[in-house]
């Protein structure tokens, strides 16, 4: 099953995701696409696969992409390839942009859909400027995409609210694990269990 977990940039949701992979077993990252520049604690092929921009116009020429979407004047996009390969094998989750899980649903309408909200807004504020990776300017951009994204809330099949990342994170790994019970997902796993019912006499 797909997991998209979006949100407004310091909401928390990579640092979420990275606590469920680690805790829950048959989970995927799927990996990113971007242009822009890695940061110092980035792995290539962890974090993103970081692309030229050249190359990713061509993805996009060529259909390649899943979603995609321009932030701050980079491309980020998901290949349909890393979604194939990966969701055959387990559950995988998607952290992406909320353009790009707006683009996500319209094409993965069986995906289970998940907004990620800091608990007010100065808080979203300080996070941004505790990282000390960007100009007054640049966080100001980020906090005004982060106003009009969040009105977007009520689209999502869920929300975890970010206070404390114990309970948030507890939070999403209920959510994932809920949804592996669902009917439509178990039918096929249950179907020797009913048969063996219909055999009894």
């Amino acid at each position: 099953m797909l997991f998209v977990i979006t949100g407004p940039s310091g909401s928390g949701k990579s640092t979420l995701v990275r606590r469920v992979l680690k805790e829950l077993k048959n989970v995927e990252f799927s990996v990113s696409l971007t242009t822009r520049k890695k940061r110092t604690d980035e792995k290539e092929g962890e974090d993103y696969y970081f692309v030229s921009e050249e190359r990713f116009k061509q993805l996009i020429q060529e259909r390649m992409l899943m979603e995609w979407t321009v932030i701050h004047g980079h491309y980020y996009g998901t290949a349909k390839r890393e979604i194939e390969k990966k969701g055959i094998r387990n559950d995988l989750i998607l952290d992406i942009d909320v353009q790009g899980a707006k683009q996500t649903k319209a094409k993965a309408k069986k995906a289970v859909f998940i907004f990620i909200l800091p608990p007010i807004f100065q808080e979203l504020k300080r996070r941004l400027e505790k990282r000390g990776e960007e100009s007054a300017e640049a966080i100001q951009i980020r906090l005004n995409q982060a106003k009009k994204e969040i009105r977007h809330y009520h689209e999502f099949d869920y929300v975890v609210v970010n206070d404390d990342l114990k309970k948030a994170a507890a939070d999403l790994k209920a959510i994932v694990l809920s949804n592996r019970c669902r009917l439509d997902i178990r039918q096929k796993e249950i179907m020797p269990i009913l048969r063996s019912f219909s055999e009894i006499e």
